[in-house]
Protein backbone atom coordinates (compact mmCIF):
# COMPACT_ATOMS: atom_id res chain seq x y z
CA UNK A 1 0.00 0.00 0.00
CA UNK A 2 1.32 3.57 -0.99
CA UNK A 3 1.69 6.02 2.01
CA UNK A 4 -0.80 8.86 2.19
CA UNK A 5 -0.08 12.16 0.24
CA UNK A 6 1.08 13.98 3.21
CA UNK A 7 3.89 11.41 4.70
CA UNK A 8 7.06 13.38 3.58
CA UNK A 9 9.51 10.98 4.46
CA UNK A 10 9.90 6.97 5.75
CA UNK A 11 10.62 6.47 9.24
CA UNK A 12 12.69 3.28 10.52
CA UNK A 13 10.91 0.08 12.35
CA UNK A 14 13.11 0.63 15.44
CA UNK A 15 12.84 4.63 15.59
CA UNK A 16 8.48 3.75 15.46
CA UNK A 17 9.30 1.14 18.39
CA UNK A 18 11.17 3.94 20.28
CA UNK A 19 8.77 6.39 19.33
CA UNK A 20 6.05 4.12 20.65
CA UNK A 21 8.24 3.71 23.74
CA UNK A 22 8.84 7.33 24.02
CA UNK A 23 5.09 8.39 23.93
CA UNK A 24 4.40 5.59 26.43
CA UNK A 25 6.85 7.07 28.90
CA UNK A 26 5.63 10.90 28.46
CA UNK A 27 1.91 10.08 28.59
CA UNK A 28 2.44 8.37 32.22
CA UNK A 29 5.38 10.41 33.68
CA UNK A 30 5.06 13.86 31.35
CA UNK A 31 2.72 15.60 29.36
CA UNK A 32 1.43 14.65 26.41
CA UNK A 33 -2.00 16.19 24.20
CA UNK A 34 -3.59 13.59 22.03
CA UNK A 35 -5.77 13.78 18.71
CA UNK A 36 -5.93 16.19 16.25
CA UNK A 37 -7.00 19.48 17.49
CA UNK A 38 -5.08 19.17 20.92
CA UNK A 39 -2.03 19.00 18.68
CA UNK A 40 -2.65 21.82 16.32
CA UNK A 41 -3.28 23.90 19.59
CA UNK A 42 -0.19 23.01 21.39
CA UNK A 43 1.86 23.20 17.78
CA UNK A 44 0.54 26.98 17.88
CA UNK A 45 0.90 28.17 21.18
CA UNK A 46 4.30 27.01 20.97
CA UNK A 47 4.42 24.07 23.47
CA UNK A 48 5.14 20.50 21.45
CA UNK A 49 8.29 19.09 21.34
CA UNK A 50 7.71 16.47 19.20
CA UNK A 51 4.37 15.87 17.25
CA UNK A 52 3.88 12.25 16.19
CA UNK A 53 1.51 11.58 13.15
CA UNK A 54 -0.61 8.38 12.49
CA UNK A 55 0.11 7.06 8.53
CA UNK A 56 -3.28 5.10 8.24
CA UNK A 57 -5.86 8.14 9.01
CA UNK A 58 -9.15 7.96 7.01
CA UNK A 59 -9.58 10.71 5.06
CA UNK A 60 -5.93 11.66 5.21
CA UNK A 61 -7.43 15.32 5.65
CA UNK A 62 -7.92 15.57 9.16
CA UNK A 63 -4.11 15.41 9.74
CA UNK A 64 -2.25 16.71 6.14
CA UNK A 65 -2.18 20.26 7.66
CA UNK A 66 -0.15 18.88 10.63
CA UNK A 67 3.45 18.70 8.75
CA UNK A 68 2.69 22.04 7.45
CA UNK A 69 2.00 23.67 10.43
CA UNK A 70 4.61 22.27 12.24
CA UNK A 71 7.01 23.23 9.59
CA UNK A 72 5.93 26.84 9.88
CA UNK A 73 6.59 26.36 13.61
CA UNK A 74 10.20 25.14 13.56
CA UNK A 75 8.20 22.27 15.24
CA UNK A 76 9.90 18.36 14.92
CA UNK A 77 7.32 15.95 13.80
CA UNK A 78 7.21 11.94 13.12
CA UNK A 79 5.15 9.29 11.18
CA UNK A 80 3.97 6.49 12.94
CA UNK A 81 2.23 3.49 11.13
CA UNK A 82 -0.46 3.12 13.29
CA UNK A 83 -3.33 5.13 14.52
CA UNK A 84 -4.59 1.91 17.09
CA UNK A 85 -0.52 1.62 18.32
CA UNK A 86 -0.43 5.41 19.17
CA UNK A 87 -3.86 5.15 20.36
CA UNK A 88 -2.27 2.15 23.08
CA UNK A 89 0.89 3.91 23.78
CA UNK A 90 -0.96 6.82 25.12
CA UNK A 91 -3.15 4.33 27.35
CA UNK A 92 -6.26 4.48 25.39
CA UNK A 93 -8.77 1.93 24.20
CA UNK A 94 -9.21 3.99 20.52
CA UNK A 95 -6.89 5.04 17.98
CA UNK A 96 -5.45 8.62 17.56
CA UNK A 97 -4.52 10.33 14.65
CA UNK A 98 -2.44 12.39 15.76
CA UNK A 99 -0.83 13.33 19.21
CA UNK A 100 2.07 15.51 20.80
CA UNK A 101 4.65 15.60 23.58
CA UNK A 102 4.78 18.51 25.50
CA UNK A 103 7.24 17.38 28.74
CA UNK A 104 8.90 14.24 28.15
CA UNK A 105 8.80 13.24 31.86
CA UNK A 106 11.79 10.31 31.96
CA UNK A 107 11.77 10.32 28.11
CA UNK A 108 13.68 13.10 27.83
CA UNK A 109 17.29 11.37 26.44
CA UNK A 110 14.92 9.29 23.99
CA UNK A 111 13.39 12.85 22.61
CA UNK A 112 16.43 13.76 22.37
CA UNK A 113 17.41 10.81 20.28
CA UNK A 114 14.41 10.97 18.27
CA UNK A 115 14.93 14.60 17.29
CA UNK A 116 18.57 14.20 16.46
CA UNK A 117 17.78 11.25 13.93
CA UNK A 118 14.71 13.42 12.67
CA UNK A 119 17.36 15.74 11.53
CA UNK A 120 20.01 13.52 9.97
Amino acid sequence: MSKPYYVKFDVPKELVNAIYELVRVSSQTGKVRKGTNETTKAIERGQAKLVIIAEDVEPPEVVAHLPIICEERKCHYVYVPSKQELGKALGIDIGTAAACIIDAGEGKQVLERIINSIKR
